[in-house]
């Protein structure tokens, strides 16, 4: 850091009893030593560094000889000691290693000798941050003691990143996950309006719900829901719509009430009706055949005929209706040119029309730009029907079903976010969807699966902290490869409701002692491994931290994973289900 000028350095070199072994001078900032082939010993350097300014001057500086009749305008002296010695490198006996006695000089007094300026730190002081974000503080810290860099700008670094990221998440971590003990409900609750939720949707979905089958359960990790049903002449999805269109509802209610747990749910037809296909109409209707009149006539004992004219007619009276129903659906989306007609299906009784439609968007990149809502598409169409079939529907009433064939399942269920598992696409948690821009940041892909990495491990060590406390939250935060961070242990602080600022006290402490430690503790590996030599496990160890930075992520995640989607209670209900109603998939 000299300022703008010509630099001279001037030295004398003198050996432990004072005698004189060279001098010098340069125009340098920096000088070089030959100390001989017999310099083992003590030395002492005494330096000086001037910097003179020739702006003024009809001439350049160009020797030493022009500073003599010159003043400098800054002087910076220093004195050095060091030990000159010979040293055998501890791993000669490897034979790939250089045997080869080597001569290092150790400077006597403490203290950081690197030069560096404020760029060079700052660029450092990039380079840790991302280290740290990429294989934790051990990464960071033993990145930079390799490189020099002072212990107490990486402790420096390591604690801003820590309060940086601690000051802005914790907040809207707090506003997302604390809850006042009047505001939380408790499990007889959530299943109390779990179970209302899905009555009141049922209903409107024509469907009947096997209560006796129902499964309901609210682990740590996720809310479980089993939800058996029987399809009636008026319904009209499949299990997946069906899943979709109970959990949108379940999952409104649970913002509400601001409960934010996975929702696991599996919905499963049951009964003689649970092989029909909503998407093709095969099956639809069948059970009328049951309710049919039949006459009896001919001769003899067991000889019978049945008389099927009235089923013919209303065939034909069908079949009528669904031409002419698909007539309008045809006219309605060619005049339409951002939606196209895929599927309908059309069932006829005395009681009503119910019309089933599946349709795609036209437009590229539909997924991310058909803005369009189903419940849009079914008001129109319901409103043309209406009108051109008065005649036809007299009393019976209309039912629509409007999907759209691109839409994804987190669209359709009304998730802030939704998580499957790659062994069985079918198995799929969905959390309820967070209001303001702190929660729909907080259920993104990346901040959903770190913040659930998080809650997953605060939850591992819970009781830890519910039993020590405030202090126990400090050590947990501080102790090396007990935490992953300040963030975990503010994670933790919150599911253990401890206050606000007790927990942004422990965990600004505990990270700062943590910071503190780990960088003197990484400067000392660093030293010890120059001086025996061991410079190739720096970047080994620092692999190493790198590696099990990322082992360690994924195992938790893997574990968190398996024990979301575990399969006890899931298998518990197919085998009950096929108990009582046989195979019906």
């Amino acid at each position: 850091n000299l300022p703008d000028g010509v630099p001279m350095t001037e030295w004398v070199l003198s050996d432990a009893d004072g005698v004189e072994v060279s001098n010098g001078s340069v125009l340098k900032e920096y000088t070089f030593f030959n100390f001989g082939a017999e310099s083992a010993g003590e030395y002492k350097i005494n330096i000086e560094i001037s910097v003179y300014n020739d702006s003024g001057l009809d001439y350049k500086i160009a020797s030493v000889d022009n500073t003599t009749n010159l003043t400098p305008e800054f002087t910076l002296p220093d004195s050095l000691d060091l030990t000159i010695a010979s040293e055998e490198n501890t791993m000669a006996f490897l034979p790939w290693v250089d045997a080869e006695a080597k001569k290092a000089g150790e400077l006597v007094d403490d203290g950081p000798r690197p030069c560096w300026n404020a760029q060079d730190l700052g660029n450092w002081g990039w380079v840790l941050m991302g280290a740290e974000l990429g294989g934790g503080r051990e990464t960071a810290m033993l990145t930079g003691g390799a490189a020099g860099v002072p212990a107490w700008y990486m402790a420096f670094v390591s604690l801003s990143l820590s309060a940086i990221s601690l000051l802005l998440l914790y907040p809207i971590m707090y506003k997302v996950y604390h809850r006042d003990s009047d505001d939380m409900l408790s499990h007889d609750h959530i299943e109390r309006l779990t179970r209302d939720t899905i009555r009141t949707s049922a209903e409107e979905l024509e469907l009947v719900i096997d209560w006796d089958l129902f499964g309901f359960k609210e682990r740590d990790l996720s809310i479980d829901i089993m939800v058996p049903y029987e399809n009636t002449s008026a319904t009209m999805l499949p299990s997946a719509d069906v899943r979709a269109e109970i959990l949108h509802k379940l999952l409104k209610e649970f913002t509400l009430f601001s409960v934010f747990k996975p929702v696991q749910m599996t919905a499963r037809a049951v009964g003689a009706t649970a092989s029909i296909d909503f998407d093709t109409g095969i099956g639809v209707g069948v059970d009328d055949m049951g309710e049919r009149d039949v006459v009896e006539s001919g001769q003899g004992a067991g000889h019978v005929v049945s008389d099927y004219s009235t089923f013919f007619r209303d065939l034909h009276i069908l079949s009528q209706v669904e031409d002419q129903v698909r007539d309008i659906l045809n006219d309605f989306f060619m005049l339409r040119s951002d939606v196209e007609l895929l599927m309908a299906t059309v069932v006829s009784d005395e009681e009503r029309l119910s019309i089933s439609v599946i349709y795609k968007p036209t437009m590229k990149l539909a997924i991310l730009r058909f803005k369009t809502k189903a419940g849009m598409i079914e008001d129109e169409l319901k409103a043309v029907l209406n009108k051109k079939l008065a005649e036809i529907l007299g009393e019976r009433k209309l039912y629509i079903r409007t999907r759209n064939n691109l839409e994804k399942f987190s669209k359709k269920a009304g998730a802030g976010r939704v998580e499957r598992t790659s062994s069985d696409p079918d198995r799929i948690a969905a959390v309820a969807r967070q209001g303001g821009i702190a929660g729909r940041m907080l259920q993104t892909k990346l901040f959903g699966d770190i913040l659930s990495t998080v809650e997953y491990t605060a939850n591992e060590k819970r009781d830890f902290i519910n039993r020590w406390g405030f202090w126990g939250l400090i050590v947990f935060v501080w102790i090396p490869f007990m935490a992953s961070g300040v963030l975990v242990g503010a994670m933790l602080g919150l599911l253990s409701r401890m206050k606000f600022i007790r927990v942004l006290l422990a965990c600004l402490f505990g990270g700062t002692v943590a910071s503190i430690t780990w960088a003197y503790t990484a400067e000392g590996i660093v030293t010890i491994m120059h001086k025996y030599k061991l410079e190739l496990m720096i970047p080994i160890a620092i692999i190493a931290f790198v590696g099990m930075a990322v082992l360690h992520m994924r195992s938790t995640k893997a574990r968190r994973q398996a024990e979301l989607f575990e399969d006890e209670m899931f298998n518990v209900f197919h085998e009950n289900i096929e108990e009582k109603y046989g195979v019906t998939d």
